[in-house]
């Protein structure tokens, strides 16, 4: 047989390692495809020249660009299968990627988890994406619940790994040279330093984007990512379509631009749940809450702690009484971004 329907849960075992297939070599042209697709316009992303004013080389390729094809590559042997992406945790970016850098991705299973349904099991996998040196450039953990393929076949044993809550942000990795001692505030587009922001504000982006099919199906390919539940409508018993988690992150991540845009770069995600599905139609809106600071050794560098979250109600509004989310919320990400002090 030449052909593959993908691994079910019960395919998993805790410590294997997956080796994924098709490298993927990105240049110029997978920036204007994600700036075509997202309202992405942050500073260090968009001008070589402001880069180099920040001590970089030239401008580095958006940092969601490294996780979405490091992202996609893990689809064929993890994803591909799924109900629902679930979470993520432990991410951090090693270093940036740049045009004509070629990036491969490798997986640990580290975790599963029999649902009480017996039709379904959630896998944890820690995932490593390298580029053609064999540096790693990111890794992160997620986890995903997966279709069995046999409800009758036997649970594996439930491994539920334990997962930091945050990254240190003395582990927080600095790009080589980076320093915003010189830094342009009239090009970056607003005026707000590390100092300006206060733990527990919390910033309404004011701007929505109404999800498309077209953009959101171009987005899935361009990744490589071939879950079946994005492209197959059979796949679920309402017959939609689901938005590709990472979509709405990229999305709510271009959105916040409007109130951090000197955020100039994403080092870290803490967690992260896509806590209801998305579909096209939605209009998405995004806000965020400042929830802690650090000092960096970089020049100029500081970090904030920030939650973003996208959803289609309103700002600040997240959980119910009983601490679960609202069915607005779509996202709820908790990450480390790199802004001038």
């Amino acid at each position: 047989m030449k052909t593959t329907a993908g691994r079910f849960f019960e395919d998993y075992r805790v410590g294997e390692v997956i080796r994924h297939a098709v490298p993927r070599t990105v240049k110029m042209g997978e920036r204007a495809l994600y700036h075509a697709l997202y309202p992405a316009r942050h500073a260090l992303h968009s001008s070589d020249e402001f880069a180099k004013s920040c001590g970089l080389p030239f401008s580095p390729l958006d940092d969601l660009v490294t996780f979405h094809v490091v992202f996609g590559k893990t689809v064929p042997d993890v994803s591909l299968n799924a109900v629902a992406n679930l979470g993520y945790a432990e991410g951090r970016w090693r270093m940036p990627l740049w045009p004509g850098d070629t990036l491969t991705s490798e997986s640990e299973v580290i975790g599963v988890k029999q649902n009480s349904s017996g039709k379904t099991g959630v896998v944890w996998v820690r995932t490593t994406g390298r580029n053609q040196h064999g540096e790693t450039v990111m890794d992160y953990v997620r986890w995903v619940m997966v279709r069995k393929r046999d409800a009758e076949a036997p649970a594996p044993e439930t491994v539920v790994p334990e997962l930091a809550a945050t990254v240190a942000p003395k582990t927080l990795v600095i790009p080589r040279g980076l320093d915003f001692s010189r830094y342009d505030f009239g090009l970056a587009g607003e005026p707000h330093r590390w100092a300006d922001y206060q733990i527990g504000e919390v910033i309404d982006h004011v701007d929505g984007v109404t999800l498309s099919e077209a953009e959101h199906m171009m987005a899935t390919r361009l990744w490589q990512n071939t879950a079946k539940v994005h492209f197959d409508a059979t796949q679920r018993p309402d017959g939609k379509r689901l938005i590709y988690g990472g979509h709405i992150i990229s999305l709510a991540r271009a959105l916040s631009f409007n109130g951090l845009a000197n955020a100039q770069m994403m080092v870290a995600i803490n967690g992260g749940a896509h806590a209801n599905p998305a579909f096209a139609g939605m209009t998405v809106r995004a806000w965020s809450e400042v929830l802690d600071r650090a000092e960096t050794p970089a020049p100029g560098v500081g970090a904030l702690r920030l939650r973003l979250v996208a959803t289609t109600g309103a700002a600040g509004a997240l959980r119910d009484a009983s601490g679960r989310y609202l069915p607005e919320v779509l996202l709820d990400l908790d990450y480390w971004a790199l802004v001038p002090m």
